[in-house]
């Protein structure tokens, strides 16, 4: 990996991910270059020359090897195994959105693969860096042992989009249930460790909607604390993001963490003021009639591809360990079971 040169980086796939999360965050990270884009779609590869002219516009991610130094894979989910293993193959380290794969068994042999070559894989988990959930984390000392974690990622959409994410079949990997609740169910696991049980409740509420735009989520932990998890796209009124519940007090936060909508916006995450949240959207914490308000934490989406440039150059751990991404595959694999079952799914201890 080149130590004084910018790290070229190859994006396959200019979708929402591509375009508003990866493409902005790699240019604003140094160390990082945006070499090359892959899309298919002519007005998306004008939209690649507008914002980033530096970076070669290719149709197939066939002709990445040799034009990067590392591949960031944005491109639809069914994709994301057969592109990953391609390029590690290729030997170039890879960066997955998520979800890795659409099962544990698929993501494990990326992993094995990945560890065989010596290669990064990482998977993209941005959502370990808002600002509510880095604020929980600082406050779990505050808050005693934890009973039940509630997280909400909800939206009012009751016109479908349309597109493979709600019109495709299982094999799209689609649906609330993999695209919202891999972030839900990652966040549960990285605060409250390994899951024993699984119930979930899946719904497709939407004339013409074919995967899953309405999930709920419970998840038992190995330490007795609980995590309720809800996701939905027809949401008429939302609920607060995270409610947690702990021994000593609770924490409840509202709204959704900034850094997207800045994204959207065309705002670079490089700023002084990056992922800092005005006071009015700040959680409150303590107990009913006893609680204040407390600053959110800066949120710091940044720090991923910074964790990347360390991985690949110092050889620090990736910014998000993949064995992670098997074992929240492993769990939304139970849920998917315990939706059409309607019953509880209980997992190994170890799912990873």
């Amino acid at each position: 990996m080149p130590q004084e040169s910018e790290i070229r980086v190859g994006l396959a796939g200019y979708g929402t991910a591509g375009e508003f999360f990866h493409a902005p965050l790699i240019a604003a990270t140094p160390g990082l270059r945006l070499a090359a884009v892959v899309t298919g779609a002519p007005e998306r590869a004008a939209r690649v020359r507008r914002a980033h002219p530096g970076a070669e516009v290719l149709a197939s991610a066939d002709d990445l090897p040799g034009r990067c130094d590392v591949v960031v894979i944005a491109s639809p989910n069914r994709t994301h195994v057969p592109l990953a293993r391609a390029a590690l193959e290729a030997g170039l380290p890879v960066v997955v959105d998520k979800p890795l794969a659409g099962s544990a068994a698929q993501a494990r042999d990326l992993v094995r693969l990945a560890a065989e070559r010596g290669l990064m894989l990482t998977v993209f988990q941005n959502r370990r860096w808002d600002g509510d959930f880095l604020t929980i984390r600082r406050l779990l000392p505050e808050l005693g042992t934890i009973h039940r974690l509630e997280s909400r990622f909800e939206r009012w959409r009751p016109v479908p989009k349309g597109g493979w994410r709600e019109l495709g079949d299982a094999d799209e990997i689609g649906g609330v249930l993999y695209d919202l609740g891999s972030h839900l169910v990652d966040q549960a696991l990285q605060l409250l460790g390994p899951v024993s049980t699984v119930y979930a409740e899946t719904d497709a509420r939407r004339p013409g909607v074919r995967s899953d735009d309405d999930a709920f989520v419970a998840l038992t932990h190995v330490s007795g604390a609980r995590s309720h998890l809800w996701m939905s796209a027809v949401a008429g009124r939302l609920g607060p993001r995270f409610r947690v519940l702990g021994s000593r007090g609770a924490y409840v936060k509202w709204g959704l963490d900034p850094q997207e909508a800045c994204l959207r916006a065309g705002e670079r995450a490089d700023g002084a003021a990056w992922g800092v949240e005005p006071p009015d959207r700040w959680g409150e914490l303590g107990v009913e009639g006893d609680s204040r308000a407390v600053p959110t934490e800066p949120g710091a989406y940044q720090e991923f591809y910074a964790g990347v440039v360390a991985c690949l150059r110092d050889g620090a751990p990736p910014p998000v360990d993949p064995r992670d991404a098997v074992a929240c595959l492993a769990v939304l694999e139970a849920a998917r079971r315990s939706a059409e079952s309607r019953s509880t799914v209980a997992l190994p201890t170890v799912t990873s």
